[in-house]
């Protein structure tokens, strides 16, 4: 099977008016039910290691390894991107590896520097051929608070991805990262107005907070790579609850397999939500 490319899913996306998936990678077994997801559903995905993921496991090439080889094995479309990633080492280490796609997040640091340590990675990894996303106006909920009054204007937008580089960008419309419930509410408006001034795909983080018709609305307004990962944690762990109540169960492929099959059914599910016809 031939591996997916961003550019390539981008611009179909684009095309057909609908969302990719991206979906947050913590063990193999999310990198599995992820794929066998989008297997179901017929739709291109994206697999998506963070810095903290990283450093949980204190390296980056074992689990990015065995991402890119599913990938290379998936019947479905699969791209592997480093999300989140505020350390220059690590960027030129999955690069390396041969990730082909990366987020750098310099969306804590002043607007000046934000643009120039951006523009700097983007050309070195447009150097060696890989995609770049960055943020702009930063997404509330990294450290659990969920600061969801932040928005991103459109015309800094424009002016950023201008003087950057990027090939995609992330802004901030109402959603923050790890929300347990689904209540977010977003900018539609703000939103379709984001797509209509800037000129390369836009990013949703935080998307676990959002409902499904936020998701719907929010694509159909112009968000083009939808990112979730608290979502599948909560499906996973309640998978993994459930069968952990057999107080006898120790075999880890009893529980994990269960939370596996559980991420499977609701990245297909959501897929299908993001991108109604095939692309």
């Amino acid at each position: 099977m031939t591996v997916a490319t961003m550019p390539d899913l981008a611009r179909r996306a684009c095309d057909a008016g609908v969302g990719i998936g991206a979906f947050n990678v913590i063990q193999l077994e999310h990198a599995e039910g992820i794929v066998a997801g989008a297997e179901q559903a017929g739709r291109p995905v994206v697999l998506q290691v963070s810095e903290n993921t990283v450093a949980y496991h204190g390296s980056l090439a074992p689990l990015a390894r065995a991402c890119l080889t599913l990938a290379e094995q998936a019947v479905a479309e699969v791209v592997v991107h480093l999300d989140h990633v505020t350390r220059r080492d690590l960027l030129r280490e999955a690069i390396g590896l041969g990730v082909p796609s990366l987020m750098y997040d310099a969306s804590a640091m002043s607007h000046a520097d934000n643009v120039v340590a951006t523009r700097a990675v983007v050309a070195e990894a447009h150097a060696a051929g890989v995609w770049i996303e960055a943020e702009l106006g930063e997404v509330g909920g990294k450290d659990g608070v969920h600061a969801a009054g932040v928005r991103t204007r459109p015309d800094e937008a424009a002016a950023y991805v201008a003087d950057t580089g990027v090939d995609a960008l992330a802004v901030a419309v109402g959603s923050s990262h790890a929300m347990l419930t689904r209540d977010a509410e977003l900018d539609d408006d703000l939103i379709a107005r984001l797509a209509a001034a800037v000129p390369v795909p836009l990013v949703l983080h935080g998307s676990s907070g959002v409902p499904d018709d936020g998701l719907r609305r929010a694509v159909e307004c112009g968000m083009r790579k939808v990112n979730v990962a608290t979502q599948l944690n909560k499906v996973m762990a309640a998978a993994v609850r459930d069968a952990l109540s057999d107080s006898a169960l120790v075999d880890p492929r009893r529980y994990l397999g269960p939370g596996r099959d559980a991420v499977a059914a609701e990245v297909a599910r959501l897929l299908a939500l993001l991108a109604p016809t095939a692309y």
